[in-house]
């Protein structure tokens, strides 16, 4: 074997990577090992790992496929490298990557549920959702044995049904049953004689029936009774009703039945308990398991205002706007004013505003004397739910402020028809078992063999050990808090990406290449072991592991680490250190400092008290909260811990946030249940930053969001070569027309849409990226165009604007919360959640605060290098140094440790969670036995 060849087999290797901020790279990964890439944020671990190998990666499966298939899905470019040895098929596992669809659950991703659904469409026992009684099937001869048994001697009507409660007149089907020879035909439960042109009130609903025989159950006339009855079930598709002497009707069938009410289901299939399929899908709510619905007090929230005044909401107060007119002229027609309060309007006055109907107008009596014309007005709620459905994403923002979101009434959340819900094993249905958390999931499946029937375990034998297989999985991974229903969108990046490794796991792949974006996301430190074993079990199956990751335990338990860095971005691109991990250590640097311990937060020698004031939320019981009674104290640093699914988020982004909202800005999203809340005198502004994208397309991005860019096209307005030219702010902007290149209409990039695998964007071909026209690009500023200033790094533009003290102040802030390497106009869509979360974090922090603010964070130490969470919690500490309130929702132990003030829920995920454990300071967290942040606490605080 020769030497390139064995080095193939041992490593990856990269010459000359040039990507983004890559230094003109050569770096060789060892295969088959769990690989850490770690640095400072922007050091360009991503543009190695994401943009460098999985890109090519994606290029070359690309490149195998057929001409006439490549023609189909476009090209893809080649990312800047000179060449790479050794690389497997690519699989990225990245945080991105999660779905929106509100059809897409842990379960249907998993294929957990999919499993369930073969599983009961083969071994599920149907019951009657009339009676609660057992299905039956039976087979032409057990219909027949059972006719002579039951009915021996006695004279019959054999009626086969062709039409069960529907309304119609049905003429064509009398004719239809006339001419294929039948005589009578039973309808609404009366025996009628055929006869031409019949038909029957199309109003009403019918019940209709064919008389195949009229009979007598005697063993003589065997032959005769059968060809009549599978007549009966040839018409009857399958179901046969018998009436006997008494009248009685007896049902039949060779399908499942009810036979005393003669309620029959279809064959079950998969699809059958299958919510995405109209065959499964609960028809009120499609599948969701919820409805939204725009309700009158939603729409009229104080009817002791006038409409004038602004009693409709959504509406506001008067305005000289074609609806109020519309308004004020059905009014009229009613004799009402406009500014009388809607609780003193007829009732049937308001339903017409809101539900709508036909209504005669007078017109201009000056112009046509006596004259009326009729208008249909649609009502709000209608005009609402019409712009509810593919508006742009603003319009269903404010729409949903007046809509409200339940449990669907009739299938109660299950998402399934009534039917699916009563197939039963072991006396559970399939929505039972779906809404279980994967703990309660496990042990359900535990053993479930004793308790099905034989028949059903040797149905379900193959089919349940790959159901177990997969929810071991997710048991390994820390995940055993969620269950199968809940919506993948509702996933945290780092949960999402625990899921799809599990799902990773189950198809048993070797040789393959995965890449993880940060995998420990959202987790706690108790649940890293599970995350890092199941890492470790994928390289084991004979496959190369490489994770873009910060957390110290995954870099001590890797094989191999990559330090990046030693900069962020034009500062980055090297490799400062390679090698295990015990080798990084010695090599030293900052990553190496950090774990030593040589650097690190400080852990302060006095803990702030706060004000003296504090906000308490009583009784709050949302999801899986147990009745908790929460305080904070404010004008300190506070956080909320816990095990993943302990309740966090439902206490602090679903109960507390929409109760602060409500009170300081009237919002309408009403919060999870509580009892009562105290405090909000004391608050004038609250602030939530989530990890949620700054933009969903290429044109959003931080200059824009900052609403530094407005500054920085008014500049370019005023420079003489602008006024020469009368050029105003709307030339520089790439989202209008004028000045912006028109072949990609100012996005600088082309989306190839590329069917099964993820769109690509690549840069437009006229500007070459630059966004705008060449007449635009002549002007600039102190030598630089407008694109120039987007494609500087924060870094860069603080620097460049440092006389401009307008623009400067709300770079500057991009700057302190660590995010001097990104560009000013990067793209939203490239940006990590983390990223997004701190550029948000800099737009509030560029305006005035109050000492009154509340702030909300979600884990800001998302995508953080040691060394930028010391940056970023130094900004964090400012801000309550001015007597704001700082809560964050975290797991990194050096941000809990400096906390003031620390709220640990528990004890566990899901159901076992859901109260507060601990409270306290970081010390008496550490006290306490009971909590899984204490034990590691602890550990901190004394290292």
């Amino acid at each position: 074997m020769s030497q390139s060849t064995a080095s193939q087999e041992e490593f990856i290797e990269i010459f000359g990577a040039r990507e983004h901020n890559l230094k003109n790279l050569d770096v060789r990964i060892p295969r088959n090992q769990l690989v850490v890439v770690t640095g400072l944020s922007g050091s360009g671990k991503s543009s190695l790992a994401f943009d460098t190998i999985y890109s090519e990666g994606q290029r070359r499966y690309l490149e195998s496929f057929s001409a006439y298939a490549r023609s189909f899905l476009g090209g893809m470019e080649r990312p800047d490298v000179d060449k790479i040895n050794g690389l497997s098929p690519v699989i990225a596992i990245e945080q991105k990557t999660t779905s929106k669809n509100p059809r897409s659950t842990v379960g249907t991703v998993t294929e957990i549920y999919d499993f369930m659904r073969l599983l009961f469409a083969r071994a599920g026992e149907a019951f009657s959702y009339e009676t609660g009684k057992k299905m039956v099937r039976q087979t032409e001869d057990q219909i027949i044995e059972q006719l002579f048994s039951k009915f021996g001697g006695k004279k019959l009507y054999i009626l086969a049904p062709v039409v069960k409660g529907r309304k119609g007149h049905y003429r064509e089907l009398f004719e239809q049953i006339r001419k294929m020879g039948f005589s009578k035909v039973r309808v609404d439960g009366v025996v009628m004689e055929m006869v031409p042109k019949m038909q029957v009130d199309r109003y009403k609903i019918h019940d209709i029936e064919i008389v195949i025989d009229r009979i007598v159950a005697d063993e003589s006339d065997r032959f005769r009774i059968t060809q009549s009855l599978k007549s009966a079930l040839q018409h009857g598709k399958g179901v046969i009703m018998i009436r006997d002497e008494e009248g009685e009707i007896h049902h039949f069938s060779k399908y499942l039945m009810d036979p005393e009410t003669g309620l029959s289901y279809d064959e079950p299939a998969p699809n059958t308990f299958s919510f995405n399929s109209p065959y499964g899908a609960c028809p009120t709510c499609n599948g969701l398991g919820i409805t939204e619905e725009i309700t009158k007090e939603s729409i009229i929230p104080d009817p002791s205002l006038s409409i004038t005044r602004g009693g409709i909401a959504p509406l506001g107060e008067y305005r000289d706007i074609w609806i109020f007119k519309k308004i004020e002229a059905i009014l009229k027609h009613y004799k009402c004013s406009m500014s009388t309060p809607i609780n003193k309007l007829p009732e049937n006055v308001v339903d017409v505003l809101l539900y709508g109907d036909k209504v005669e107008v007078a017109v201009d009596s000056v112009k046509y004397p006596g004259t009326k014309w009729h208008t249909t007005f649609e009502g709000i709620v209608n005009f609402l739910q019409k712009y509810q459905e593919g508006s742009s994403e603003k319009i269903q923002d404010w729409v949903s402020e007046f809509t409200i979101t339940q449990t669907c009434p009739d299938c109660n959340g299950y998402r399934l028809k009534r039917e699916a819900l009563h197939f039963k094993i072991d006396d559970t249905h399939i929505g039972e078992l779906a809404h279980k958390d994967i703990r309660a999931l496990g042990d359900w499946f535990e053993g479930v063999e004793s308790r099905m029937t034989e028949k059903q375990q040797i149905i379900g034998q193959e089919v349940l050990k790959e159901i177990r297989k997969r929810i071991g999985f997710l048991l390994d991974i820390g995940l055993d808090y969620l269950t199968l229903n809940r919506p993948l969108r509702t996933l945290s990046g780092g949960e999402a990406q625990r899921i799809r490794l599990a799902t990773q796991i189950g198809t048993q792949l070797v040789g393959v290449l995965y890449i993880l974006d940060e995998p420990s996301i959202g987790l706690h430190q108790r649940d890293n072991v599970k995350l890092i074993k199941a890492l470790q079990s994928l390289r084991d199956l004979g496959n190369s592991v490489l994770v873009v990751e910060h957390d110290k335990d995954m870099m001590l338990e890797s094989d191999f680490v990559l330090d990046m860095g030693p900069g962020a971005g034009r500062h980055g691109g090297h490799i400062v250190a390679s090698g295990k991990p015990e080798e990084i250590l010695k090599q030293g640097g900052v990553t190496a400092d950090y774990l030593k311990g040589k650097l690190g937060l400080p852990i302060p020698k006095e803990r702030k008290k706060g004000k003296g004031e504090s906000l308490i939320l009583k009784g709050a019981s949302g999801n899986n909260l147990k009745n908790v009674d929460l305080e904070i104290p404010l004008g300190t640093l506070t956080l909320i811990t816990g095990v993943s699914g302990s309740g966090k988020s439902t206490l602090i982004h679903e109960t507390l946030y929409p109760i602060l909202r409500q009170h300081i800005y009237g919002s309408k999203k009403d919060p999870m249940p509580y009892e009562s809340f105290k405090g909000l005198e004391h608050l004038d502004k609250v602030i939530e930053v989530d990890q949620s994208p700054i933009g969903r397309t290429p044109r959003s991005n931080p200059a824009t969001y900052t609403g530094v860019f407005s500054d920085i096209r008014t500049l370019f307005t005023e420079l003489p070569e602008a006024k020469i030219r009368g050029y105003k702010p709307g030339r520089f902007s790439f989202n209008v027309k004028g000045g912006r290149c028109e072949d990609c209409e100012g996005a600088g990039m082309k989306l190839i849409e590329m069917d099964f695998l993820p769109d690509v964007h690549i840069p437009c071909e006229t500007c070459k990226g630059k966004r705008y026209n060449r007449e635009t690009l002549e002007v600039r500023f102190k030598g630089k165009s407008i694109s120039d200033v987007l494609d500087m790094t924060v870094e860069q533009a603080v620097e460049f604007f440092h006389n401009q003290p307008k623009i400067l102040r709300k770079i500057k802030t991009l700057n302190d919360v660590g995010l001097g390497y990104i560009t000013l106009g990067q793209h939203a869509t490239t940006l990590s959640g983390g990223e997004a979360q701190r550029v948000k974090l800099a737009t509030e922090l560029s305006k005035k605060d109050t000492g009154k603010t509340f702030y909300i964070l979600d884990e800001p130490t998302t995508g953080l290098h040691f060394q930028d969470i010391e940056m970023l919690m130094k900004v964090l500490q400012k801000l309550v140094d001015k007597g704001n309130t700082v809560l964050i929702i975290e797991h990194n132990l050096d941000v809990i440790k400096v906390a003031d003030y620390v709220v640990d829920l528990g004890p566990e995920g899901g159901n076992k969670g859901g109260t507060i454990i601990a409270k306290g300071t970081p010390e008496q967290i550490a006290k306490n036995s009971k909590s899984h942040t204490g034990k590691f606490l602890k550990i901190e605080l004394n290292s």
